[in-house]
């Protein structure tokens, strides 16, 4: 089974699931912010904080042209360039934000969005990188990244079967060794009943990666059934506060939240184990509440057995209950009270 490695950390099958919390533009405009939640992700029990690494600039243009008009959803009146001059993680903070994070110990990598971003991510040393969803057919993206040698995290919402088959071929074509592909969404927030979740062992058997959950739904349901069907990265947004109102506060979850998924997505896992029908260890204390047949009448030695001496109840200490007809019409070999088990010991061959 897939296995790739991050920071010293191993991801795959046999390893609880890998949680990312995503910063995205959570910061609020505020490194403070940003500082904090990323200390928040650790003390919640998140493996990894990821930024997004872009400017308005290196996104699209300033233009006012209907093109460029977001029309509907969460952000809706924006122009493209105002809602990501608005929701940026400035480049200046990245050494600050990186220097804190590994001060915690808490793993940090991003999502570089050109290739200014990936030089920048590079100059910090960033143990790995993500590509996001709107970026997965940019393949001179994908190509720059991989040439990294870094693992690599894809996400696949909107793309169909050809668009992921390019982006994993056009990655593994240029170094990457370690690959990660998230199921995804890209709806915000995205509605459970569209999660699609089968999609993740497929996408796993099919191009032989580690599979995984970008996850936009509200709560933790969904990344939790995720573990289940064989996601091993979990990757959610997170904010200090949702009543701090921000670009993605929205569909992003709260220091209780995230806590809480991490402790039930790894009880998730831990609860999949392997198809088998052993009695588990567990068990044992309870095997002698399961029904036997015991006398239930006082019988003397050499006493044929009626099924009015025996019957067919709790505890469990006695023959099983598949012998009731055997025993009847058997001989006692000595003076039997009620209450006690039958045992093939008492029984005259």
């Amino acid at each position: 089974m897939k296995t790739i490695e991050i920071n010293g950390q191993k991801i795959g099958c046999q390893h609880k699931p890998y949680i990312i919390a995503e910063l995205s533009a959570n910061h609020n405009g505020s490194i403070d912010r940003a500082l904090k939640t990323i200390e928040m992700a650790k003390a919640s029990g998140a493996d990894a904080i990821k930024l997004q690494t872009y400017t308005a600039d290196t996104m699209t243009i300033n233009c006012n042209k209907p093109d460029f008009q977001i029309i509907g959803g969460l952000w809706d009146g924006y122009k493209l360039y105002d809602l990501y001059e608005w929701a940026h993680t400035p480049f200046e903070w990245h050494k600050a934000m990186f220097d804190k994070a590994r001060e915690i110990g808490i793993t940090v990598f991003s999502t570089p969005f050109d290739e200014s971003a990936v030089d920048l991510l590079e100059s910090l040393n960033a143990p790995a990188y993500k590509i996001a969803s709107f970026e997965l057919t940019d393949l001179p993206l994908i190509k720059r990244v991989a040439q990294t040698g870094k693992p690599i995290i894809m996400s696949t919402g909107m793309a169909n079967f050809k668009e992921i088959e390019e982006a994993v071929m056009t990655a593994k074509a240029h170094g990457c060794e370690e690959l990660v592909v998230l199921h995804c969404i890209s709806a915000y927030p995205a509605p459970a009943e569209q999660a699609n979740l089968a999609t993740i062992a497929d996408i796993a058997e099919k191009f032989d990666c580690v599979g995984g959950l970008s996850d936009h739904t509200l709560g933790t349901a969904v990344a939790i059934a995720s573990v289940a069907l064989g996601a091993r990265v979990i990757e959610k947004h997170v904010t200090l506060s949702r009543n701090d109102k921000g670009p993605d506060s929205e569909f992003s979850m709260e220091p209780d939240e995230l806590r809480q998924l991490c402790m039930d997505t790894e009880v998730a896992w831990k609860s999949i184990g392997i198809a088998g029908y052993e009695r588990k260890p567990v068990e044992e204390p309870s095997m002698k509440f399961r029904r036997s047949i015991y006398f239930v009448k006082d019988i003397k030695a050499g006493e044929a057995i009626t099924k009015h001496h025996i019957r067919r109840i709790r505890p469990g200490y006695g023959l099983a209950p598949k012998y009731f007809d055997e025993l009847i019409g058997k001989t006692v070999n000595q003076n039997i009270d009620r209450g006690t088990a039958t045992s093939w010991k008492l029984i005259n061959e």
